[in-house]
């Protein structure tokens, strides 16, 4: 798949200027802007280069820490495999958490269950020791 970083450029010098930021939440799951994005690391999709993160520690109204997600089933300790909507599975790929600003944040798609959330922390933890 070819990346379209020109376009991508374009649509993050326009998201920097956004004046606003949507209220969210930790816990949360988002449609985000991540972008087209070198080697390996999660990539956004369509015009908004758009992908689901899970917002995992809030600092502030502005940003917070966000693991991206996929659709794929994966396995290992740099993975946690959870549901949020009813039969719709999801992995949180834990080693690409990252700083985000909310302005990248597009629409809220869902929340993780209390359980699963202090699971994904727990194991996001145990690694980063």
């Amino acid at each position: 798949m070819k990346k379209d970083f020109q376009k991508w450029h374009t649509k993050k010098e326009l998201l920097d200027k956004e004046p606003n930021r949507p209220l969210f939440g930790e816990q949360e799951v988002w449609f985000c802007s991540l972008g087209a994005n070198v080697g390996s690391e999660q990539n956004g999709v369509g015009d908004k280069f758009l992908g689901p993160v899970v917002v995992v520690r809030k600092f502030n109204s502005e940003i917070f820490w966000g693991i991206p997600t996929t659709r794929k089933k994966r396995k290992g300790k740099f993975y946690f495999y959870f549901s949020f909507h009813e039969n719709d599975f999801t992995t949180a790929i834990l080693s690409q958490i990252r700083l985000i600003d909310a302005k990248r944040l597009a629409y809220k798609i869902g929340m993780m269950r209390n359980a699963d959330f202090k699971e994904m922390k727990k194991r996001l933890t145990s690694f980063l020791k």
